[in-house]
């Protein structure tokens, strides 16, 4: 599997899951495109895939405006010289019980994780045919997005959402000769699981890591995921290897979702 010379560009990829798909992506010969709103962290993570001896930009956008994911795009393929793969990362969780939820918690994490992942395949698929090439967009859903979890219903819903844009826009494009999959990561030892457990905490009064024991207790494989579980599968994906897939949400789980 190599992605010689490929250019890549990656939405939060700052830290966690983001950070680690840009670093296999890079040790695979990409060249990156890093997108996040955290510039400072933005900018080591540039440092990192440089030190691998790859090209890299980074570049500050929102994934939620629009106009925002079309400029990063832009930036990609006028500063690397091309633009080949999309990988619509950039997310957030939101731990409440559907009978708190307030409308604008609902407005915010559908717009980043929803509005996010279909304005980032808009983007993608139109530069692709500008440049009259195939291209490859990838887009993170969840285990959630394939069972609905307590507490974590808004969250799940925008995650079931990705899965229902990746196949229609794998309908869509595939006369252009682009792919959409989705990666579907379980309980990965990020920061966002780290709030995802406080927040549990507060609302059951389980002490602070007794939510995510919790979860990993339940993985086949005996142990929590790591960036680089999932970076393995999206490096896949964004490779030739991957060119007959299209239109899927791949669990990588360790064994908790099963279909």
């Amino acid at each position: 599997m190599s992605l010689n010379s490929k250019v890549i560009l990656v939405t939060g990829a700052a830290q966690g899951i983001g950070r680690g798909i840009a670093l296999r992506l890079a040790q695979e010969g990409a060249d990156l495109a890093l997108v996040d709103l955290k510039l400072d962290k933005l900018e080591n993570v540039k440092k990192e895939v440089e030190a691998l001896g790859r090209r890299a930009t980074a570049f500050a956008a929102d994934v939620s405006n629009r106009s925002n994911i079309y400029e990063a795009i832009d930036h990609a393929e006028k500063t690397l010289g091309g633009f080949d793969v999309m990988v619509n990362n950039a997310g957030i969780a939101e731990v409440n019980p559907l009978a708190d939820v307030e409308p604008e918690e609902v407005e915010k994490i559908f717009r980043i994780n929803v509005n996010g992942v279909l304005w980032g395949i808009q983007a993608a698929a139109k530069k692709f045919q500008a440049r009259k090439q195939k291209g490859k967009i990838i887009s993170a859903s969840s285990i959630a997005g394939h069972d609905g979890f307590a507490m974590l219903g808004i969250y799940s819903a925008t995650k079931f959402a990705v899965r229902a844009l990746t196949q229609a826009a794998a309908k869509e494009y595939a006369s252009s000769g682009i792919t959409v999959n989705a990666y579907c990561p379980g309980i990965v030892g990020t920061d966002m699981w780290v709030e995802i457990d406080e927040r549990f905490s507060q609302l059951t009064g389980a002490p602070k890591g007794e939510t995510y024991k919790k979860y990993v207790e339940g993985i086949a494989l005996g142990r929590p995921q790591t960036p680089e579980d999932v970076a393995a599968l999206v490096a896949f994906l964004a490779s030739d290897d991957a060119d007959y897939i299209t239109g899927q949400a791949i669990l990588t789980d360790g064994g908790m979702v099963y279909r």
